[in-house]
């Protein structure tokens, strides 16, 4: 028996890296895990498979998470299907380097929609359920540059400060209807997001760390495990750092 038998849990963005271990670790743990992705209908298909394998249940959903009407179409046919959703979590985002007098307006947009819209879109999608059942737990993947900023990567930072305030906005208005809102900020995790970096950018990165290395996806997933779990049942509107120390 799992932790999370006979729960639903929807992870966005797991097609790979943290998503794609958050996605393994909750089907290791027993739940009906909704697997989400936009142009990656390959890799979807082999996690999936590979949690059939390891005799897990899953499903695949393809959706622009930046587009409001395609997320609720996504959530009303995993509703319809599964029924309540447990767990939230909002792992979908993409990253933007440069100047920020570099930076466009449709890449801004692009960022924002992505990053912050699509957590708005998603939670607006789930929740009228989560109340009506009054349970349920949302997670956002967040950054630790959403608490401190990053250089080269305002719009970024931007919408990662922002899920932050969203977060414990979000729990305060949810607490009475005993749904918990949390967020994780992240560190540098060794994901194929930094392998853009060259090999001196990467020790450079670690020397930041007092821990001397990267995070690893499966410490995230753990982290959302916990989250998730009643052990956890008192805890809501936090963004918990897990950047091995480094601010």
């Amino acid at each position: 028996m799992g932790r999370y038998d006979n729960q639903v849990v929807v992870v966005t963005g797991s097609s790979r890296g943290i998503g794609r271990e958050i996605a393994f670790q909750f089907a290791k743990e027993g739940a009906m895990v909704i697997l989400h992705g936009y142009q990656s209908t390959d890799a979807l298909k082999e996690i999936k498979d590979q949690i059939k394998k390891m005799h897990g249940q899953c499903d695949a959903f393809i959706a622009d998470i930046s587009n409001y009407e395609q997320v609720q179409q996504m959530f009303q046919q995993i509703i319809q299907k599964y029924g309540n959703i447990h767990v939230l979590i909002n792992n979908g985002g993409i990253a933007h380097m440069g100047l920020f007098t570099d930076t466009s307006y449709e890449q801004w947009m692009k960022v924002v929609q992505t990053n912050l819209t699509s957590i708005y879109s998603c939670c607006h999608a789930v929740l009228p359920s989560m109340i009506h059942a009054q349970i349920g737990t949302i997670i956002n993947i967040s950054s630790i540059w959403g608490v401190t900023g990053a250089s080269c990567e305002v719009a970024y930072s931007a919408t990662k400060g922002g899920m932050n305030a969203f977060t414990k906005a979000l729990a305060k208005e949810l607490g009475p209807s005993q749904i918990r809102v949390n967020a994780i900020a992240c560190g540098v995790i060794d994901t194929d997001m930094n392998n853009t970096l060259s090999l001196e950018e990467k020790e450079e990165l670690i020397d930041c760390i007092p821990l001397m290395r990267m995070g690893q996806p499966k410490e995230v997933a753990d982290l959302c495990l916990y989250l998730a779990s009643s052990s956890a049942s008192y805890l809501t509107g936090q963004v918990i750092v897990l950047d091995g120390g480094m601010i």
